[in-house]
């Protein structure tokens, strides 16, 4: 029996423990967002300093304006000399609770039904954070030692952006440059059964603007047919973004739109997925999207412009006769590997400058710009990821699948700019984990499967990342 062997029982062995474990931190209200919560947030760090601790990693506490990081590295004699450094991050803070009242059990009161386990972060983030917290302990205490150099990077301020991440990685950037790849655990496997690795992620990119008309809302009869409506000229451009087929308007948007290969949109056609339960799941007669792509295709591959917001005119009960003098949308873009923000940015304010409509007297206001993220792609065929995927293998009894993701995680991109370092997403969680939604949940077996597959990967990464 090897070494590995003997630390995956004695896992499954220790279930209550972790389960324990994880419920006194998932007790913990750290709402970032909520100033209301700070003292909850330090509380929760103050949690995972200790736990780190007890698993024999030097921890500090990175204080930052906001919310604190933790940054905890294995000590120099308990790792192999020329084992390589992998580089651990993830998140305690979570996300608000509210609407309290769509919650089974309360959100901050972890309880198990069903074999799963119900509180706010069980899955977003602190259940599959604790999956790498859990499997460290069980390496220290078997081996009392770590198979490779691991540094856990922990912040509390992921749910409002990450304003101080890059703050810290800058300041701690000789330590952490060295890292061969980094781990994150805050991602949905593609279906229960289906286990995943995730390689690719979309970017975000956000534009909001308005058309103004007359210095006031004006009498839609003393003025109607006598002064443009912004709201007019607003739904002509909004209708002038996608053609019939489902593709951006903007001249140029897909200049740089990494293509899929053959291999990718070959290996994607046999996963169980099905359009038909999709659309019924929504609730929807049926689907659209950009012609000559399959769902996931357009789900995680393709480039997407989407109208989250309009206001115009009155908005309250009943009707009032009003003729608005202002029209607003806000837009946000999902972009793929290669796309770049800035220019697409560019490119789409000055498409939606030249939809606006001539010789009508609108004033044209671009009231904000935003980048949230710039995509991200992970080599599939690494050394690192065949070690990821085997782990997978080993601890769940089948091989995983690659996918891609179409939202957007923004430490993925950060490092690889910052650092020169590629991710594996190893995500734990399922779709159906109702994630920044009342009754979020962790599926219980994903859990402890997942403390296995975390505490393989070391292993393997130890051994086929050797400098």
């Amino acid at each position: 029996m090897s070494l590995l062997d003997t630390v995956l029982i004695w896992i499954d062995k220790n279930r209550s423990r972790w389960l324990g474990d994880l419920k006194h931190w998932l007790s913990i209200p750290s709402i970032s967002a909520q100033p209301d919560h700070a003292p909850d947030v330090r509380a929760a760090a103050e949690w995972a300093h200790d736990y780190l601790r007890t698993i024999g990693m030097n921890v500090q506490t990175v204080e930052t304006p906001r919310h604190p990081c933790l940054l905890a590295t294995t000590p120099e004699n308990l790792a192999p000399k020329d084992a390589p450094h992998i580089l651990i991050y993830g998140h305690y803070d979570v996300q608000p609770p509210e609407p309290l009242d769509l919650w089974t059990t309360p959100p901050f009161t972890p309880t198990v039904r069903d074999d799963k386990l119900f509180a706010r972060g069980a899955s977003d983030d602190k259940g599959q954070a604790h999956c790498h917290l859990a499997a460290l302990l069980a390496w220290k205490e078997i081996n009392q030692g770590f198979p490779c150099r691991i540094t856990v990077l922990l912040e509390g301020e992921e749910e409002i952006g990450s304003p101080n991440l890059m703050s810290v990685v800058d300041a701690h950037r000789d330590l952490l440059r060295t890292a061969k790849i980094l781990l994150i655990s805050d991602t949905n496997m593609f279906a229960d059964g289906v286990p995943s690795i995730t390689y690719g992620l979309r970017g975000l990119l956000g534009v909001e603007f308005a058309l103004h008309g007359a210095k006031t809302d004006l009498h839609s009869g003393t003025y109607g047919g006598a002064v443009a409506n912004p709201a007019h000229a607003l739904c002509e451009i909004i209708a002038q973004l996608h053609d019939s087929a489902g593709r951006v308007n903007v001249p140029h948007f897909y200049d740089d739109v990494l293509a899929l290969t053959n291999e990718e949109r070959a290996a994607w056609k046999t996963l169980p997925h099905d359009d038909a339960k999709f659309a019924a799941d929504l609730n929807l007669p049926a689907l659209f999207g950009e012609t000559g792509f399959s769902t996931l295709e357009r789900k995680w591959a393709r480039p997407t412009l989407e109208i989250n917001g309009l206001t115009s005119g009155y908005q309250g009960a009943g009707s009032k006769t009003v003729l608005p003098n202002r029209a607003s949308a806000k837009i946000t873009c999902r972009l793929v590997p290669n796309q770049n923000a800035d220019k697409i940015g560019d490119l789409l304010v000055a498409h939606l400058q030249s939809l606006v409509p001539q010789n009508r007297g609108l004033r044209f206001e671009l009231i904000s710009r935003t980048t949230g993220s710039p995509p991200a792609i992970t080599p599939v065929d690494s050394p690192a990821m065949a070690a990821a995927s085997d782990a997978i293998t080993l601890a769940f009894g089948k091989k995983p699948i690659l996918q891609r993701e179409g939202g957007s995680i923004p430490v993925v991109a950060w490092f690889k700019e910052k650092l020169g370092v590629d991710s594996i997403l190893l995500g734990f969680g399922l779709p159906d984990d109702r994630i920044h939604a009342p009754n979020e949940k962790l599926d219980l077996p994903y859990y402890y499967n997942g403390i296995k597959a975390a505490a393989a990967t070391y292993d393997l990464l130890a051994e086929r990342l050797k400098t």
